[in-house]
């Protein structure tokens, strides 16, 4: 069950910001949220993105609570600050989209966007006993060295204490598995977060399905595991963002009300 957080809208004058870089900004993360729910990675009304306002690291653009991602615009995306309240927008965040976002955003400023899912392959993984990830595809060596475990689920987030726990369990990671919750993924960019969710949920499919057949999963050694690695994050950047345009001109074309 989701909570909406009472916050008292603010007024956010259009001088303070970049409009244009704002605009890129809301247009990425709308796009995100389209592109995950064509893809089968949110749950109703629940889970959340969120991106730090270019040029304001006190302000985030996040979904507003009651709206599913297919139903997301780039104007719809509220700004919050750090303090709960909701200065650009109609609406408020789902309570646990504050009280965790806003504490990753406020601790680990390397996190300009944080994506949290219960998309369903790598949530079964954060269901099970051990590691949660194994290295024995390619798409999963994109994670190697990169993942943290939260092994500690405490019910819904909803309060600063339980968000800054859930922060400072992320540590130096990129994506976090919560145990019996989900996971999450931070990023310098929205086109960086989305990419490592893509390939997060499809590395978690494949594992699912290779552990189905029965048969035991062959590991990549940890020197080629390594070495894959550091081959895959020297074009990361680069890939990430192409891999955001091709979605947005797909959008374009086929869900153009995602630009409003």
């Amino acid at each position: 069950m989701a909570h909406a957080l009472n916050a008292a809208p603010a007024i956010l004058r259009n001088s303070e910001l970049d409009a244009e870089a704002v605009r890129a900004a809301r247009v990425d993360l709308a796009a995100a949220f389209r592109m995950a729910a064509r893809l089968g990675m949110h749950e109703g009304i629940c889970n959340h993105f969120s991106l730090v306002v270019p040029g304001r690291d006190d302000l985030f653009l996040v979904n507003p609570y009651g709206w599913a991602f297919a139903e997301i615009t780039a104007s719809r995306l509220l700004v919050c600050d750090f303090a709960g309240n909701v200065v650009a927008g109609e609406g408020v965040p789902e309570a646990t989209a504050f009280y965790i976002h806003a504490r990753v955003h406020k601790n680990l400023p390397r996190a300009k966007a944080a994506f949290h899912t219960h998309m369903p392959n790598a949530t079964a993984l954060a269901m099970l006993e051990g590691p949660p990830l194994a290295w024995a595809g390619q798409s999963a060596l994109k994670f190697y060295g990169r993942t943290v475990v939260d092994e500690h689920y405490n019910g819904l987030a909803l309060d600063e204490r339980e968000g800054d726990r859930i922060a400072a369990s992320i540590g130096d990671a990129d994506i976090v598995f919560m145990k019996n919750h989900g996971v999450m993924v931070v990023g310098a960019s929205a086109a960086e977060a989305w990419d490592d969710l893509y390939y997060l949920e499809r590395a978690a499919e494949a594992q699912r399905l290779a552990l189905s057949t029965g048969r035991p999963l062959k590991p990549v050694p940890p020197e080629l595991a390594q070495k894959t690695y550091d081959q895959m994050r020297e074009g990361d950047r680069e890939s990430a963002f192409l891999h955001m345009e091709s979605i947005k001109r797909r959008l374009a074309k086929e869900e153009p009300d995602y630009l409003d």
